[in-house]
């Protein structure tokens, strides 16, 4: 049986599972060895390839598992490259706390455009957001962090209100979406010139503080 790929590249389970002979399935309780080992397959794919070659018939070859597990476990290639994404993005982001926000902000987001710019993490998460157009569930995935306590952002605009620089919570929300909405944009157009970060924090926080240099 080969990949069932939508139009819009994304892998879905199939309805049935293939006869072909495979590593016995975990069931729902996932195999820790034969989950690395589809993870590890998932993103040497993404180095080697790029999204493109990301197929669940791809993975399961250079893994060594069974097509059927992989559907199992995510439902769609989408789902897959999320988990590939978010481990290696908790390696590559540091956890800023110098006491001001704009320069929490400022290091984080070079952090994150670094590791958009300098591995298969930037063309991978493009891929996501294009997909989970037309997947509610990696939708929701996206959508959900923006409200985690472990979230990157969430620290540091939580210690912004305890220290004042946000007047409530609220607002502090609210700053949070912008500030991923910038990210997303800044990806899918390709712009991830560290020298913009600056006065795209400043103008975020407070247009009238904000430096004179416009980004590019």
């Amino acid at each position: 049986m080969t990949d069932a790929v939508t139009d819009s590249g994304t892998d879905r389970a199939p309805d049935t599972e293939t006869s072909a002979p495979h590593r016995r399935s975990a069931g729902p309780h996932r195999s820790g060895a034969a989950h690395r080992a589809i993870l590890d397959a998932a993103e040497a794919l993404l180095t080697e390839k790029g999204p493109a070659g990301l197929t669940f018939e791809a993975v399961a070859r250079r893994a060594g598992a069974g097509k059927p597990t992989i559907y199992r476990w995510w439902p769609t290639r989408t789902a897959l490259m999320l988990e590939v994404y978010d481990r290696r993005k908790v390696d590559a982001l540091s956890r800023p706390d110098t006491g001001s926000l704009a320069e929490d902000l400022t290091i984080l987001l070079r952090d994150l455009w670094r590791f958009w710019r300098e591995g298969p993490a930037g063309p991978a998460y493009a891929a996501i957001i294009t997909e989970a157009q037309s997947d509610d569930a990696a939708k929701a995935a996206m959508a959900a962090p923006l409200g985690d306590p472990d979230f990157p952002l969430t620290p540091i605009f939580d210690r912004a209100v305890a220290r004042g620089e946000i007047e409530t919570p609220a607002r502090a929300a609210a700053l949070r979406e912008y500030v991923a909405a910038l990210n997303w944009f800044r990806l899918l157009t390709g712009r991830l010139d560290e020298a913009d970060i600056p006065v795209l924090v400043a103008s975020l926080l407070d247009p009238r503080d904000a430096p004179r240099r416009a980004p590019t």
